[in-house]
C-alpha cells in the first residue's frame, strides 16, 4: 500500500456535513451534532477509500487576511457579519454550526488527528504548505476549486473533489483538470484571476469568461504572457487586448490573492495514525451522542494503524 498523506479542508467539510445531514439527532445538552456526526463520517469513507497513513485536518486560523483584503478589498467580504479591527474578522456561520466547533476540535483530537492552522492565513495556505513540503503523495480534501492549483502528477498530489457530495467523489489528477478546464494545473491560479470567483468576491476581468481565459493560456502560457501580448498588440483580438489592458490594476494585484501560499513554517509535522484512546473515545461518545459515527470514524482509522 503507497504511503500518503491526506490533507482535510475541515472547514470545508464540516460545512458540508452541516448543510448535509440532518438535524435529527441532539447531544445530551440538546445541542445540534449534525455537522460533528458527518464529518465523522466523512472522515471514515476518507480513510477507508484511500488509505492515508498520515492525516491532517488543516484549520482556518484567518478564514479572511488582511492582507489579501488589502490586495482586493472585496475579497469574500460578502461572507462578513463583523469587523474586527487587529483580529480576524468574524464570518457568517449559522448559531447551529458555530456551536458544534468545539465538539468538531474535541472529535480530531479524540482520533488523533492534527488540526494546523498558521496564524494570519487560511487553511488553503496550510494545505498548499504541506503539500509543497512533504516527501509523502498527497491527497488534498476539499470542495474549493482554487486547491486544483496544487494538483502534480509528478509529485503525486491529488485533489479529492468534494463538490458534488461525497456520494460522487472526484479524483483530479492532471489530466482531470485538463478535461475539465482545458488549463493545466500549473496555469489554474492565472485562470481563476482571469475568470473571477463570486464566492469570494473576485471580480475577474470584465468580459472574460472561462472558455476565453483557457485559449488565451493555451496561446501565451501565463498571465505574464498574456499580459506582454495586450500590452504589445498580438496574439488576441482587439476587444480581449482592451479588456486585459482595462483590467490592469486588478491584474497586478490578484495573483496574490488566488495564488496559495506553499512557505509556511508549519508548526507540526504529520505524524502516523494510530488507534484511538479507548476511554477518550467513550467519554467523548457519551458526552456529546456522536454513536456510531464515532464508532466508524474510529474502526477506518485503527484499520490504518
Amino acid at each position: 500500500m503507497t504511503d500518503r498523506l491526506m490533507l482535510l479542508d475541515t472547514a470545508s467539510l464540516y460545512f458540508r456535513a452541516f448543510y448535509g445531514v440532518p438535524d435529527t439527532v441532539k447531544a445530551p445538552d440538546g445541542r445540534s451534532v449534525n455537522a460533528a456526526r458527518g464529518l465523522l463520517d466523512m472522515i471514515a469513507k476518507l480513510v477507508t477509500t484511500y488509505e492515508p497513513r498520515h492525516l491532517v485536518a488543516c484549520w482556518d486560523d484567518d478564514w479572511r487576511p488582511q492582507w489579501r483584503v488589502d490586495l482586493i478589498p472585496s475579497y469574500k467580504a460578502h461572507r462578513v457579519v463583523e469587523v474586527v479591527v487587529g483580529s480576524p474578522d468574524v464570518e457568517e456561520v449559522p448559531d447551529p454550526l458555530e456551536a458544534q466547533i468545539p465538539v468538531i476540535r474535541a472529535e480530531l483530537d479524540a482520533l488523533g488527528i492534527p488540526v494546523v492552522g498558521v496564524a494570519a492565513h487560511e487553511a488553503d495556505d496550510v494545505i498548499a504548505s504541506f503539500a509543497a513540503q512533504s516527501t509523502l503523495p498527497v491527497d488534498v480534501v476539499t470542495g474549493d476549486r482554487d486547491l486544483f492549483q496544487l494538483v502534480d502528477d509528478e509529485r503525486g498530489v491529488r485533489v479529492i473533489y468534494t463538490g458534488k457530495g461525497m456520494s460522487n467523489l472526484e479524483i483530479l489528477d492532471e489530466a482531470a483538470v485538463v478535461a475539465k478546464y482545458a488549463v493545466l494545473p500549473a496555469q489554474y491560479a492565472d485562470f481563476a484571476v482571469l475568470r473571477g470567483d463570486a464566492s469570494d468576491g473576485l471580480p475577474g476581468v470584465a468580459g472574460i469568461g472561462e472558455k476565453t481565459a483557457a485559449s488565451l493560456l493555451r496561446e501565451h502560457g501565463d498571465l505574464t504572457g498574456i499580459r506582454a501580448a495586450a500590452t504589445s498588440g498580438t496574439g488576441m483580438t482587439a476587444g480581449v487586448r482592451a479588456k486585459i489592458v482595462a483590467a490592469a490594476d486588478y491584474l497586478d494585484v490578484a495573483p496574490q490573492v488566488v495564488e496559495v501560499v506553499r512557505t509556511l513554517e508549519l508548526p507540526v509535522a504529520p505524524s502516523r495514525l494510530h488507534a484511538p484512546d479507548a476511554a477518550t473515545i467513550s467519554s467523548l461518545a457519551e458526552m456529546w451522542g456522536l454513536g456510531a459515527s464515532l464508532d466508524r470514524a474510529v474502526a477506518a482509522i485503527t484499520a490504518r494503524a
